[in-house]
């Protein structure tokens, strides 16, 4: 084939495409044709369930009838009743009585089991409702009783939590915190109805009872504890007992049965837990938020670490080892399940909310738990619990170590404090002093003001030896830049160097005199840095224009959705983090003119300025108290600055420089290998350049 053929078959193939492409259905013509084939579809399902149910009459034998009185009669004596949508069955006296809902019509126990019928459509239809329900109940043994009832609430609270158990599952299905707002509600709730669901799954050689699927009877045995329990005949039961500790957030959970030997065999030793929350928005900054929100969980043992799954995107997880408790944490509050014993493995999704979708605005993320933990149908408590529902705040969650005296739970790590070295400067500097300025003070903004203050002081001797550095280099600019004019050439780098460093030698002084200090106060500014955005002391407390210092102190936003600038900017402009620019900009500047000449680096000059721009775009969606810290502490340094001009004597400078000079220098090892190594360099540099000469 020749190059013309090939030109002409590529382009009638483009010429084929495009036309498909072109006469491409829209998306509403896509739409159109599967609305259709959804309406056929349903159609022909109609169609055939009209044919089933108007064919021969169906009914229930003599065997299924006795069957289904067989499940009723072992029920307890005052719960024989099968209750659903559409089937509700009671056994009284032996005698069956009932009423069955099929379709729009409503049919006796007695028509169904009846072989012949007025209306073989409904009469079939009922049939069927109950023999599902009959398979339902079969299947959930001596706990089938406990499948139909109706939905009670019971109300326990203390000075700081208020929770209600739902007897749908024996389950606590609201927990609100006394004392913390929502953005949008009167009260934080960890827990709320129809977002939080957890529950045991015991099983026997063939059958499985999820709990979350039984109707419990409540007992309120005090003012703080109520017995959730089920009655499954014959002398067993089995429930869950809560109790809530007072003046606390803890909530005590115990699993408490009798005869279950019955039931669940003594070689069943396990039993599954599973535990599903849709978590919800409390703070109005939903980016931040959705951040800081995972599963953590500790591993069991004293040296037991903390993890977490990922904390933006999906994460899936797969745990082999013993586990001493779980959590649902979000920015500032957690729900923490904590084991008397240990969690054997677990299986943790977390997944996030999709814009598309309604629940978006309202939670953050969907999160699912399994897990299994030791058991026994032979002993009265066969596991018991702590349910932590409260505050990530380091005091409270510290002093809850005396629940397990036998390691250390490390609730602690439910707040980001950074890595162990910057962890060590919040848990053992930071926080002691933030809470004992709040002992006597009350405005978080000045409590922010004194306790920036009382760091620059403690740093200010540091802070002084690079002032004093700074001076020295900027008095021995004149003679570097003599330097440099001596030796311009590229050749003569390592004798400029080299002359450099003599001068350096002689004034005692060092180009890097000023970094050590600067470097030994990075990890209190990082510290800092995630010590603030996860201070719940700070949530809800205002200061001059800021709302919430937990949170940005929007002065401008917007709505909709800007490419680029919504995603990592935000939609407002904060107005302490515009001022920390505008501060480190005027700090930058200010630095730059007391430094040496920047010929031989241009380009680091913009380098600076860049940095506070990038700090706005980074900061602005961060608390406003993190901002506000960094703004003041940017002004003291500027302060400080103007100040150690006055106070740093230039003459006394000069004569420091003077005196350094005049005395004998001995080279140390270092400076003398350096010097060797410089002089061999220059020798070869010399030796390449006659070689180069002679070639030519």
């Amino acid at each position: 084939m020749d190059k013309n053929s090939i030109t002409g078959m590529l382009l009638m193939c483009a010429v084929i495409f495009g036309f498909m492409w072109l006469n491409k259905p829209s998306e509403a013509q896509l739409a159109e044709q599967r609305r259709i084939q959804d309406s056929i579809a349903q159609v022909e399902a109609q169609t055939q369930k009209l044919d089933a149910t108007q064919g021969d009459v169906d009914t229930l034998t003599t065997t299924e009838v006795a069957q289904l009185r067989e499940i009723m009669a072992a029920m307890p004596a005052e719960s024989q009743k099968i209750e659903n949508d559409e089937v509700k069955l009671a056994l009284t006296g032996g005698q069956l009585t009932g009423t069955i809902v099929a379709g729009d019509t409503t049919v006796s126990i007695d028509e169904v089991t009846a072989t012949t019928s007025a209306n073989p459509k409904a009469h079939n239809l009922a049939v069927a409702a109950v023999k599902r329900a009959m398979d339902v109940y079969a299947k959930n043994g001596s706990f089938a009783g406990a499948l139909s009832g109706t939905e009670q609430i019971i109300k326990l609270e203390n000075d700081s939590l208020a929770i209600e158990l739902s007897t749908k599952g024996g389950i606590i299905s609201r927990a609100a915190l006394k004392g913390y707002k929502a953005y949008n509600a009167p009260q934080v709730e960890v827990f709320s109805p129809g977002e939080n669901m957890y529950g045991f799954t015991l099983s026997n050689n063939s059958q499985r009872f999820d709990t979350r699927n039984f109707f419990f009877t409540p007992r309120q045995l005090n003012d703080s504890t109520v017995l959730m329990q089920i009655d499954l005949g014959g002398g067993a039961s089995w429930g869950l007992q809560y109790t809530l500790v007072p003046g606390s957030y803890m909530v005590r959970m115990q699993m408490v049965q009798q005869g279950m030997t019955q039931i669940i065999p003594l070689n069943i030793n396990t039993v599954d837990f599973d535990w599903t929350q849709k978590m919800s928005r409390h703070e109005e900054g939903k980016m931040f938020e959705e951040r800081n929100s995972a599963i953590y969980y500790k591993y069991s043992g004293k040296g037991g670490d903390v993890e977490y799954t990922k904390e933006s995107g999906d994460d899936d997880k797969e745990i082999k080892d013993k586990l001493k408790w779980i959590s649902t944490k979000n920015q500032f509050f957690s729900a923490v399940l904590i084991a008397d014993s240990v969690m054997t493995g677990a299986q943790l999704t977390s997944r996030e909310i999709q814009k598309d979708t309604p629940d978006y605005e309202k939670f953050l993320k969907q999160l699912t738990i399994h897990t299994t933990m030791p058991y026994a149908s032979d002993k009265a408590q066969p596991a018991s619990f702590y349910f932590y529902l409260g505050p990530n705040r380091y005091k409270v969650l510290s002093s809850y170590d005396k629940y397990s005296p036998a390691e250390d739970l490390k609730l602690t790590r439910l707040i980001p404090l950074g890595w162990k070295l910057f962890r060590w400067i919040n848990t053992g500097v930071i926080i002691p002093v933030f809470n004992w300025l709040g002992t006597f003070l009350t405005n978080y903004g000045i409590i922010i003001l004194i306790l920036t203050i009382i760091i620059k002081l403690v740093l200010s001797p540091l802070t002084y030896k690079t002032y004093i550095s700074q001076a020295k280099m900027r008095f021995l600019k004149p003679d570097i830049e003599a330097i440099n004019a001596k030796y311009p050439n590229q050749e003569d780098a390592i004798k400029r160097q080299q002359k450099t460093m003599e001068l350096y030698s002689q004034a005692g002084a060092s180009p890097f005199g000023g970094c050590l200090p600067m470097l030994l106060q990075m990890p209190i500014l990082i510290a800092m840095f995630t010590f603030f955005p996860s201070c719940i002391e700070l949530r809800g407390q205002s200061f001059l224009w800021a709302q919430d210092l937990s949170a940005p102190d929007k002065i401008v936003s917007w709505t909709g959705q800007i490419p680029f600038i919504t995603n990592y900017f935000g939609n407002h402009i904060s107005l302490f983090c515009l001022l920390m620019t505008v501060t480190n900009i005027i700090y930058t500047w200010l630095t730059m003119q007391s430094q040496q000449s920047s010929q031989q680096m241009p380009g680091m000059k913009w380098m600076m300025y860049l940095m506070p721009l990038m700090f706005l775009v980074f900061f602005n969606n961060y608390a406003s108290g993190l901002s506000y810290y960094y703004f003041i502490s940017l002004l003291i340094t500027i302060a400080q600055t103007y100040s150690s001009r006055l106070l740093v004597s230039e003459e006394k400078v000069r004569a420091t420089i003077a005196a350094n000079r005049a005395k004998p220098k001995k080279k140390s090892g270092f400076m003398a290998r350096l010097e060797e190594a410089q002089r061999q360099q220059q020798e070869a540099l010399r030796q390449q350049q006659k070689k180069g000469g002679k070639r030519r």
